[in-house]
């Protein structure tokens, strides 16, 4: 079994950074992939920014450049830095990890970008 935790959500102004963590614990031998996904009201789950277990990420075309996913494999940790944000990055953000093939998700957390 694997536990995800997120947090560093909360309220923040255009052009403000905010930085999410995600604690994992558990059965994480095998973590073949970690990442980020948002849902904003009445949308999809959107995927963010992925990193996989050799240290490669991915980010989505809307945040590149202004957040970035990084891990600290000592702490279980994985973190999105959120710079710039706008309105529009304003959801919930869930902690994902693909282990042996199974998806864990963690409880989410909210992002409100507002002045």
């Amino acid at each position: 079994q694997v536990q995800l935790v997120e947090s560093g959500g909360g309220l923040v102004q255009p052009g403000g950074s905010l930085r999410l963590s995600c604690v994992v614990s558990g059965s994480i031998f095998s973590i073949d992939a970690m990442g980020w996904y948002c849902q904003a009201p009445g949308k999809q789950r959107e995927l963010v920014a992925v990193i996989f277990s050799g240290g490669g990420t991915s980010h989505a075309d809307s945040v590149k450049g202004r957040f970035t996913i990084s891990r600290d494999n000592a702490k279980n940790t994985m973190y999105l830095q959120m710079n710039n944000l706008k309105p529009e990055d304003t959801a919930v953000y869930y902690c994902y990890a693909l282990v042996a093939g199974r998806s864990y998700w963690g409880q989410g957390t909210q992002v409100t970008v507002s002045s």
